[in-house]
Formats: structure tokens, sequence, C-alpha cells
């Protein structure tokens, strides 16, 4: 590995990593009228996205240039994956020097969706400018927010959109995902019960949501919890071999209900996913079924949600803790994995090369005490819209609470972290490949090999049919596998040639994240590095040090 220079277009990214693109500013707006939804929209909400484009063209039709119905349109293809057709869409009905709101939201949606919410900020600006009281732009605003680690923000932006247009189905749906636990069950029932021709994967999304509040609401007297006085902690890693000689990752002890495993660490993963022989062993009491999805071309794998008493991670012991299931007797030839986003309570620093896991706790936000770190299996924490405990007065009162969500706060002693996007348990982070182009990748740990997309490949080299070599991921393995020439990868301060890079298709990836994503950071990459994460903030940093021995990285 060499260092290479910081090209200008990578530093304007990093710049609008941190800046927000919306200002908070005191607005007077009328309220949209009630509304149903228009059977366009209905088809939309249903999974028949094709028919929805039909029935938006034929309207389109009577009424050429209407920018509500081109916005419509355009969110229909990029929910189709028509990126390409939302882009030319969205760029003609533009290409006309207008300041329709509708339209720079639109476009603000499509730079999302393609990866590039560096330019999605300066389009936002220009949107609010337009109008500030169109409920979408806040919306969208919002996601902007959420994936810049910028909470409170984000929260308020989805409060104004549902008060703007609490008719609109998408702004309804964020809105319900910021509720308190009994509100949200309320409101998802009757959301369930309002439309029960839901898209299958969102209906099923939303079953399983209700299924493990319901749950919780009358079977558990609290959330996962820390059981254990110790807040700080070191964790040795386990070496996790392919063959007696060939090391495929890192590795945690994990005791469930006493049962002991070894759980892969990927950092491409979420929350704690075990085969199904590891979960009867430990007893863990199933709830709900549920499909898990990841790389592979077999489609999703069934399995069920269930609890664990007791979960013992070095000296910590959590209590009362979500677990997925794989219907499997193994995980893709392992135990399970543990995605570091379990421990987005606690700075997470994996170093790989002294085999070890350090834990300790957030820096206190300067207007907050510190508070006991747990371990986020249910993603309650600030981070996911999904499971915001919101508070009705958040943006009345200007000293958020300890409990309350936070824009990203920079402490001094991670003032050289990296800035990063966070989607879910996904961090993503701006590599530059040749000095040529700027993708987003994900660090993924799990991922033996850095791996790139072939539209992102051909940018920079060629790419090939491999069929020498195997992708094998939760999904079973991927059917179409190429092979790049010599890539220059660059993160933050580091930079690796990868000879051979591999190549295939993020396409279901990128539907699930509703983003681009080039790439995966993988442990052939990640190995070399002392990793430290803070996903409450969205910061990661990437140390190298010359004495660990490794001597072709500088």
């Amino acid at each position: 590995m060499k260092s290479i220079s910081r090209q200008t277009r990578f530093a304007a990214i990093l710049f609008f990593l941190v800046t927000s693109p919306i200002a908070s500013i005191a607005i007077n707006c009328k309220v949209t009228p009630a509304h149903e939804p228009t059977e366009a929209e209905l088809a939309a909400l249903g999974g028949n996205n094709s028919k929805a484009e039909s029935l938006f063209r034929q309207e389109l039709a009577q009424h050429p240039k209407d920018p509500v119905l081109t916005a419509a349109l355009v969110r229909t293809l990029l929910d189709e994956g028509k990126v390409a057709d939302a882009v030319t869409t969205v760029n003609d009905a533009l290409a006309v020097p207008t300041k329709s709101v509708e339209l720079l939201t639109a476009k603000a949606e499509v730079q999302y969706r393609q990866g590039t919410p560096w330019d999605e900020s300066s389009t936002l600006m220009e949107a609010q400018k337009a109008d500030p009281c169109y409920p979408r732009m806040h919306l969208e605003t919002a996601r902007w927010d959420w994936l810049n680690s910028n909470h409170a923000t984000a929260l308020r932006e989805i409060r104004i959109a549902y008060q703007l247009d609490p008719n609109d189905l998408d702004i309804r749906n964020t809105w319900i995902h910021t509720l308190p636990r009994k509100a949200r069950i309320a409101e998802l029932k009757k959301y369930l019960e309002q439309f029960p021709h839901l898209d299958p994967e969102l209906l099923e999304r939303m079953q399983h949501e209700v299924a493990i509040l319901d749950d919780r609401e009358q079977n558990r007297q609290s959330s996962c919890h820390l059981a254990s006085t110790i807040t700080a902690t070191e964790i040795p890693l386990a070496s996790l071999l392919m063959d007696a000689k060939h090391l495929r990752g890192w590795g945690l002890e994990v005791a469930f209900n006493g049962k002991k495993a070894q759980l892969e660490i990927d950092t491409g993963a979420g929350g704690l996913y075990v085969s199904r022989s590891i979960a009867e062993r430990a007893g863990l009491k199933p709830i709900t079924r549920s499909q898990a999805h990841g790389i592979g071309d077999r489609g999703p794998q069934s399995g069920y949600t269930a609890y664990a008493d007791s979960i013992k991670i070095g000296s910590l012991e959590f209590k009362d803790c979500l677990v997925e299931v794989s219907d499997r007797r193994n995980v893709a030839d392992i135990n399970g994995l543990i995605g570091m986003n379990v421990f987005s309570n606690f700075l997470v620093t994996l170093d790989f090369p002294w085999h070890k896991l350090s834990l300790a706790p957030l820096p206190p936000y300067p207007d907050s005490a510190a508070t006991t770190a747990t371990l986020d299996t249910e993603q309650e924490s600030q981070q996911e819209p999904d499971h915001i405990q919101g508070n009705k007065d958040a943006t009345d009162n200007p000293t958020p609470k300890p409990n309350t969500p936070h824009d990203r706060y920079i402490a001094p002693s991670m003032k050289d972290y990296t800035h990063v996007y966070r989607i879910g348990h996904n961090m993503l982070v701006p590599v530059s490949l040749n000095q040529k182009a700027i993708h987003l990748f994900i660090v993924d740990t799990g991922a033996f090999r850095t791996s790139i997309s072939p539209e992102a490949g051909r940018e920079v080299t060629k790419v090939h049919t491999n069929s020498d070599i195997q992708v094998r991921g939760i999904s079973g393995p991927v059917d179409k596998v190429y092979s790049g020439d010599r890539v220059m990868v660059r993160v933050a301060n580091l930079s690796q040639e990868v000879d051979d890079i591999i190549s295939f298709d993020n396409a279901r990836v990128n539907k699930a994240l509703g983003m681009e994503v080039s790439g995966f950071l993988g442990f052939d990459f990640l190995h070399f590095l002392t990793l430290s994460i803070d996903y409450r903030d969205g910061l990661m940093k990437f140390d190298y040090a010359e004495n660990r021995g490794y001597q072709h990285i500088r």
C-alpha cells in the first residue's frame, strides 16, 4: 500500500459529508388537504410498479410536463430499478429552467439512489429555496440527514413533513417509525388494516415488526440491557480458518444462555445471526418467522427471530436480547455472524494485527451526561429511524435530553476520524479508484476479498468473465462472477493495489439500501488495520502501524 495525493473532488465529498443541506427555519405553510391515494399510488404501494409506471405515463400524456406527476413517475422508475430512465426523465424535465420544488426534490432522490449524496446536498438546498413548504422535500432531507448521522435534524424534518401532509403514504410510513412503542404498534396495525394489499416485502417487514413490538410490550419487562457492571473491555479474537493454512476471518466467542459458539465478525451484517443448531442447543425462544437477505442468487433464507435470556461476550453480559436464527444447520459454513452494529452504543475498535476487540464508552454529548451502553440487537439506538423513541417536545426543546436523538458529534478525541455514511448496519465510505472515480463501498469484514460492481469496474479497468472464482453469501452462490485488472483502491489516508479484483452485480444490495453501492472493502484490505467505529456519529478511523510487520502498506 502507498499513499496518494488527496484529490480536490474527494476533499469536496468529505466536506459535504459534514455539511447539512438545509438549515432550520421557522416557516408558515398550508397543510395539504386530505386526499385518497390514486390508482397509480396504490399500484406502487402494492409492489406493482409496472402498472404504476403505465398509469403515471397515461396521466402525463393528458397533463404534459406536470411536475407532480413527473416526480411520481421518477420515484416509480427508481422503485423498478430503472435508474437510467429516472435520470433521463428528471433531467429532461429540468432542461427548461424551472424552480419546481417537485422536480428538484425528485432530482435529489435520484442522486441519493445513484450514490452521490454529496451532489444531493446542493440540490436539496435549491429545493428549499424554491418552496420550503413542500412536504416531500422535508422527507428527503430527513433521509439525507439520517445518512449523515444528523438524527435530531432528521426527526424534526420527518415531523414537519407529516404535519404538512399526513396522508402521503411514504411520509406516513416514515413518521410511524418515529413513535414510541405503544403508539407505533397502534399506527402500524391501522396502516396494515387500511392497506391489506401491500408490496409483499413491505408487508413481511411490517408484520414482523408488529410481532416483535407486541412481544416486547406484553412479555418483556425491559429491552436488551447490560447486566454486568463493566462498561469497557478487551476481548480476544478467535481465528476462523478456511483450511489448515489459510485464515478466512476473525470471530468472537459468544455464549447464548451459557452455550458457547464462535461467530464471525462481520461489519457487513446486522445483529446476531446464528444457525438452527446453535439456537436449539442454547434453547433460544422463538417469537416469529423471519427471512435473511444477503449476497447470493438463491433468494432470502428462511428462519425465525428469537430471544436469548443471556448473552455473554468476554466479560460483558446482556439480558433479554434478540437473535436472528437460520433454518439451516450452518450459516455460510460457520456457526453464525455477529455484526459490529450490536455494539453501536460503544466505541468499537477492531485491532486485527493484535487480534483483539476493544469496547469503550462513546464520548458523551456536550449537553448530556454519559449513559450506560448496552447491546443493540433490536436496533433501538438513534441511528435507525425505524426505532426512534420520539419525544413529542423535541422540536420545541432546544436542549436535547439524554435519550433523545442528537446530530453528529465529533469529540476532540475523534477529530481525525473519517466521516462515513450509515444505512442501517452498513457503513459506507467514499473510495477513490485508480484516481479516476469516487464511489461508495461498504466496509465489510465478512467479505474475504475486496470486490467491485461491474459498472464501477468498467470505469477504471477492464472487466472479464471469470468462472474460476466463487462468491458465496447468506443467499447462496453468486451465479455470474467477473474479475478486473489491477485497481488502486484508496480509503481515507490509505491505499492498496488490488490485482484481479472480484466483480459481481450488487443490484439486490442497491435495492435494499435504496442507494448505489459500488463494492465491498473486504478482509484482504481491512485485516492489516486497526479499525475504530463510532456507529452513533458515523465516524471511522483506519489505522495502519508500520511496526506491525506488514511491509507493503505505508
